[in-house]
């Protein structure tokens, strides 16, 4: 019964359940080191038809590659990040369409903590060094009025 419940679960929010590994490194690993990319370039790099990631644009708001002046899309690295997450979500971890948006969506938070973490611990250090070199200069001080 409780492996029914969480198939229909699992059905009825698009997302498959257990923990989803998205190896981030991994997938930035596979690009290779250009800034931008064109649309046959990119269906190369992920395996996949191009019709395939025009009609993803269309789905999901995260893949909004540019236009160049002769309207080529021209899609940045960021983009093709995001094309790899999304075909490893819908291919490999079985996601619908609308539970790879949530997932997407849930990632970005979470990497948005993150960044707002990292900026925090190295505002802490730097003022944490601000203070050592403050303790040290009124140390120098006091040392001239002894």
């Amino acid at each position: 019964m409780d492996e029914l419940i969480m198939k229909s679960t699992e059905i009825d929010s698009g997302i498959p359940s257990g923990d989803v590994n998205i190896d981030l490194a991994e997938i930035a690993r596979i690009i290779p080191d250009k800034m931008a990319f064109k649309i046959g370039e990119v269906a190369e790099i992920a395996g996949l038809k191009t019709y395939v990631l025009r009609y993803w644009e269309t789905e999901f708001d995260a893949l909004n590659p540019q236009k160049s002046a002769f309207n080529q899309r021209m899609y940045s690295r960021r983009d093709v990040e995001t094309v790899l997450l999304i075909k490893k979500l819908l291919y490999d971890e079985k996601f619908s369409i609308a539970g790879a948006k949530r997932k997407i969506k849930e990632l970005r938070r979470e990497l948005k903590v993150e960044k707002q973490r990292i900026e925090v611990g190295d505002k802490v250090s730097q003022a944490s060094a601000n203070l050592e070199e403050l303790i040290g200069e009124i140390a120098m001080l006091k040392e001239l009025f002894i």
